[in-house]
């Protein structure tokens, strides 16, 4: 069965619709100056079109973007995960939220658990793995639940632990965190 193009029945080309969308997300313009850039280049397209491609198409084109990347990054030898887990309140009860970060810095996954153990350690990690593949190395804090994790995967080997190797996930909660700590502000005034 052949898949069917999500272009089928627009009248505009699937290239321009792409290049609009792309201006409108890779560069900080707004939609009229998106509207104003395609007009000069002969295309008449409202604001309100482009904004309705955005809505249609962007989370399309992040797929494959994000798809493209991964496969980048498994050819590149260093393809290393930071995974951590922190302490965050859900309607005023206690949960780990678990995140894995790239080398790059980009959040791989993210898991809400109500524990902290090993069979939570392993569901993060082996939906990880199953979207990604396996790492060359995974960079943890010295959590044992990792090392269990990982013993019951067969892949051991593959963990480094480090003082400050695990920087770049802990640096990836900071947004989050400091989105917390204004929400508490609002409640204590």
């Amino acid at each position: 069965m052949t898949k069917r193009s999500p272009f089928k029945y627009f009248k505009t080309s699937p290239e321009i619709i792409r290049l609009a969308v792309m201006l409108y997300v890779r560069f900080p313009l707004s939609l009229r100056n998106v509207e104003d850039l395609l007009h000069e280049r002969g295309i008449d397209v409202s604001h309100e079109t482009i904004r309705f491609w955005w809505n249609r198409f962007g989370p399309m084109f992040a797929s494959e973007i994000r798809r493209r990347r991964v496969q980048q990054l498994r050819a590149f030898s260093p393809w290393r995960w930071h995974v951590d887990e922190v302490f965050v309140k859900i309607n005023g009860e206690r949960h780990y939220l678990w995140r894995a970060v790239d080398h790059e810095g980009e959040v791989l996954e993210s898991v809400v658990t109500k524990r902290r153990n090993k069979s939570a350690a392993l569901k993060m990690l082996r939906k990880l793995m199953r979207r990604y593949g396996q790492p060359d190395v995974l960079v943890t804090d010295r959590f044992p639940s990792y090392k269990a994790a990982l013993r019951d995967m067969g892949c051991e080997d593959r963990q480094a632990c480090g003082r400050w190797l695990n920087n770049r996930v802990e640096n990836s909660h900071l947004p989050f965190r400091r989105r917390e700590r204004a929400m508490q502000r609002f409640r204590r005034m």
